[in-house]
């Protein structure tokens, strides 16, 4: 299933090779000069984390998901990009891997290469731990010597799970098994996977911060970016147990949009089955109601309509007033039933 990291030195033929691109990298003047990126020299702060990194076969998500005693590592260690692929950088994070490592997966070079080409121009590898997965699926990670233990990493088909300070490897392994078995959605599959790694011991020192990423081609508010999922948790006592309920929402408002996307398609069965999925996973957020009302109304079903209506006003009265001007509800205003839910109507 997977493999552990080895934690040395890129050989003298891996080096060499490496150097290679960096050099072409440097004349293209993406990356800085060797010496620039191994002046990021250990910190007192360790990143010290464990983190999954996660590519979707199916619809090309990438994502990355992390977890950590240290504050807002979500501000460190994910980086991804929709079509290229994702990084996560800890220990004694060299932050640059991120960008760095993101502009060699962009020019089609593969994970292994892009990781050794990262640590060759890096004196501080040793201090350094790394996964990267590009996107076609393929895998790397990297534990440097010097990290402190619990440290490794493994990998998997369309994965790459690492840690430092960990109670034992039993939260990678649990990080990798978990991701292969779960079904669902890429972020469902990483928020698992940091579940369970956590579960199975997780970082020596406790909780602080988690954070989980997902980028999809157009998959951002209104198709305007790639950012399908990005979401923080920075301080809390029960990082994990807050940023998985962050997820549920998410998920729930993403398809909630997507729906009204399929809705303007006129594609109103897809967008019912969507919004579908969002109130089975959201049951006590009524709003959602209001919503499948709106797409119901716009598909010519206006006794499900009102019924949805209905139920979603009296659990949130408030919405009576934008549903009197609420375009998506134009069908139902000469409706009695309509009147008696939201009052008055305002014109057209």
């Amino acid at each position: 299933m997977s493999r552990m990291s080895p934690a040395s030195r890129p050989s003298q033929t891996e080096g060499a090779w490496a150097r290679l691109v960096l050099g072409a990298l440097l004349l293209g003047g993406l990356l800085v000069p060797k010496a620039a990126v191994g002046s990021v020299t250990p910190e007192s702060r360790l990143v010290h984390t464990f983190s999954i990194v996660g590519f979707d076969p199916a619809n090309g998500d990438l994502g990355v998901a992390v977890a950590s005693k240290f504050f807002a590592v979500g501000s460190v260690v994910p980086w991804a990009e929709a079509g290229v692929g994702a990084v996560a950088t800890q220990a004694a994070a060299n932050t640059t891997f991120g960008p760095k490592g993101l502009a060699l997966l962009r020019m089609g070079i593969p994970a292994e290469d892009a990781m050794k080409a990262l640590l060759a121009a890096d004196a501080g590898r040793e201090q350094r731990q790394v996964g990267i997965v590009d996107a076609t699926g393929g895998a790397a990670t990297f534990t440097g010597k010097d990290c402190q233990t619990w440290a490794g990493g493994l990998t998997g088909k369309n994965w790459s799970a690492q840690g430092n300070i960990l109670v034992s490897r039993a939260t990678v392994e649990a990080l990798g098994k978990t991701f292969e078995s779960t079904k669902g959605e890429l972020a469902e599959r990483l928020m698992a996977a940091l579940e369970a790694g956590d579960a199975a011991g997780g970082d020596s020192r406790g909780h602080q911060s988690a954070a989980l990423i997902v980028v999809r081609k157009d998959g951002g508010y209104r198709a305007l970016s790639d950012r399908y999922i990005d979401l923080r948790v920075d301080d809390a006592k029960e990082p994990i147990v807050e940023l998985r309920r962050l997820v549920s929402v998410a998920l729930a408002n993403a398809w909630m949009q997507h729906a009204y996307t399929l809705t303007e398609k006129g594609q109103h069965d897809e967008a019912l089955a969507e919004i579908g999925r969002a109130i089975k996973a959201r049951p006590d957020e009524k709003e959602l109601l209001y919503h499948r009302a709106c797409m119901l109304a716009r598909a010519g079903r206006k006794d499900e309509a009102l019924a949805d209506l209905g139920a979603a006003l009296r659990a949130v009265p408030s919405l009576a007033k934008q549903a009197q001007t609420d375009t998506d509800l134009v069908s139902l205003r000469s409706d009695p039933r309509f009147r008696s839910l939201v009052g008055r109507p305002s014109a057209p």
